[in-house]
């Protein structure tokens, strides 16, 4: 009789799994922007619309709140991005690429088209 919870058994490990994968081929190339995955995820959304309130990359990246802030806030360190607290709204905060954030848009753009290369 097979066991009924095996790991390699389950779809969501798979996906994990896979996901895991994915980020260890982004690695070599992220560790030369001084970047990490989760940070690359955030300049994506920074790329396409420049400013972003701190709810909205949430919701894109399905971060919450306690793990988003620490991240933007090392990469306010970084000087990749700035962020502003609303006047009219203590809670909202907008984040907005810096100008060495947006800089980095190209630089992994080769790497990403070798990778897809090498996937078919």
């Amino acid at each position: 009789m097979k066991p009924a919870f095996r790991l390699e058994d389950h779809l969501c490990f798979s996906i994990y799994s896979c996901s895991r994968a994915i980020q260890r081929m982004y690695q070599p190339a992220l560790k030369k922007l001084g970047i990490t995955y989760p940070q690359y995820l955030v300049l994506l959304v920074l790329w396409e619309n420049r400013e972003c309130s701190v709810k909205q990359i949430g919701a894109l990246l399905d971060l919450d709140s306690g793990t988003l802030t620490p991240l933007l806030k090392r990469m306010e360190g970084k000087a990749l991005l700035q962020r502003k607290r609303s006047q009219v709204d203590e809670r909202m905060v907008t984040v907005r690429l810096t100008e060495k954030g947006a800089a980095l848009k190209e630089k992994p753009f080769a790497f990403l088209r070798r990778l897809f290369d090498q996937a078919g």
